[in-house]
């Protein structure tokens, strides 16, 4: 499936928000733990939760969806075992805990997900063995098991990883005792899935210095919980307002504390914004500067917003330094975007003053943006969702025709991205 956009069109008017693609998902993962009907409300259409539909549904999930809601009831577990899915995702592993909560075994495919990197699960496999799992790693799969159940215990993460909290989470809301995670990532995302959890009868603490904590309680109950607003998808409607010289653009839904980071670096490089009771309104301010950014966990400079920022920044003047710390590998898609005009050189040093895992390993994780720079129309190909939306920025606003293949990576975690662009003037043809 293709892309074909005519760029350099002036787009204005308002983009209204799904859900969050990395909050639904873990929702349905984490409704799992019920026998009773969870019902998901601003439920995204994405490519994504396909692939979570299909997971669950393989273990006894039924799943209704009105194109708004998603309603999800899976009363008994009735398979343990995953064999396969029609794609890999990351989000298979995450079953574990509910699947060893509710059946005392699970066995689930390997993850997969964007092209960025290894990814590695070991912090996911290593927690889960401190609260009692035992795991075999397979040709492709991992087979877990608890016969005698999950119990709390102390777990301190070398790293902040998103999904080995939340992975840590579903396992220890009906183990016994007390479970402690140290070093845990925070996130939006984190934070309303342990709301959504603690609305079911789950225990969970904030502790400080990013430490949770979750009491073991018997059993879970079913619960109505509204999805909240996906911050990547306003970042990148932000980007594309101040990259084009006249774009203005309102975000609606858009919730102003998950953005302050965000919010900070584009006034940084020029871009200005409006903050309103519905939303936030985006265009570019008298002139875009160059500036030095560095990606972090929340509360820092989200990894994912690193790539439509990328585009704004091949508008700007000067000489710009992004530094990523999250994943070792993702500035594969500058090739493009140095095909279409820009001028982005990467590096394997570390380019920035946060402490950075990727030191002397040798990933290219440092970028220098020289601009600005003009971008002209040009084929491409996605390499990875949010590559995949930072190509699309680019097409918006380069001179002339773009082609750009594989939309099905930005159909994973953009609804109808085309369609909605459309409505604020962008020549955008899906084929």
């Amino acid at each position: 499936m293709k892309f074909v956009v005519s760029g350099g069109k002036k787009l204005e008017g308002e983009l209204e928000l799904g859900g969050s693609k990395n909050a639904a998902t873990k929702m349905m993962v984490a409704s799992l733990l019920t026998d009773e009907e969870c019902i998901l409300e601003n439920f995204p259409q994405i490519g994504d939760v396909k692939i979570t539909m299909e997971l669950c549904q393989a273990v006894g999930g039924e799943i209704k969806n009105d194109g708004e809601n998603l309603i999800i009831k899976t009363p008994d577990i009735k398979n343990f075992k995953v064999n396969s899915l029609t794609q890999k995702n990351r989000i298979s592993i995450l079953a574990i805990g509910p699947l060893l909560a509710r059946a005392g075994k699970a066995e689930v495919p390997f993850v997969g997900g964007d092209k960025i990197g290894p990814r590695p699960v070991d912090m996911h496999l290593s927690a889960l063995r401190l609260l009692g799992a035992q795991i075999e790693v397979a040709d492709d799969s991992f087979l877990a098991l608890a016969p005698n159940g999950l119990k709390g215990s102390k777990i301190n993460l070398r790293y902040p990883s998103i999904g080995a909290t939340e992975n840590i989470i579903f396992a220890a809301v009906l183990a016994k005792g007390r479970t402690t995670i140290k070093n845990a990532a925070i996130e939006p995302e984190v934070i309303d899935l342990i709301k959504m959890l603690q609305n079911m009868g789950a225990i969970i603490g904030l502790g400080a210095d990013r430490t949770i904590y979750i009491d073991g309680v018997k059993k879970l109950h079913g619960i109505r919980h509204r999805v909240l607003p996906d911050r990547n998808e306003a970042a990148s409607f932000a980007c594309l307002a101040a990259a084009g010289n006249k774009n203005k653009i309102k975000v609606k839904r858009a919730i102003h504390d998950h953005l302050i980071t965000f919010l900070n670096e584009f006034r940084k490089v020029g871009g200005e914004y409006r903050v309103e009771d519905d939303g936030i309104v985006f265009w570019r301010g008298n002139k875009l500067s160059a500036i030095e950014l560095e990606t972090d966990t929340h509360p820092g400079f989200m990894t994912d917003w690193q790539q439509p920022f990328v585009i704004l920044l091949t508008q700007a003047d000067g000489i710009s330094v992004i530094h990523e710390t999250v994943y070792e590998n993702r500035f594969g898609y500058t090739e493009d975007l140095n095909f279409m005009g820009a001028n982005i050189k990467v590096f394997s040093k570390c380019l920035g003053e946060l402490p950075c895992r990727f030191n002397s390993e040798g990933h290219y994780h440092s970028a220098v943006i020289s601009g600005a720079t003009p971008l002209s129309g040009k084929n491409l190909t996605v390499l990875d969702l949010r590559a995949g939306m930072a190509h699309l920025i680019a097409a918006l606003i380069a001179q002339g025709e773009s082609v750009i293949e594989g939309v099905e990576e930005i159909d994973r975690g953009y609804e109808k991205i085309d369609e909605r662009l459309k409505k604020i003037g962008a020549e955008i043809k899906r084929i």
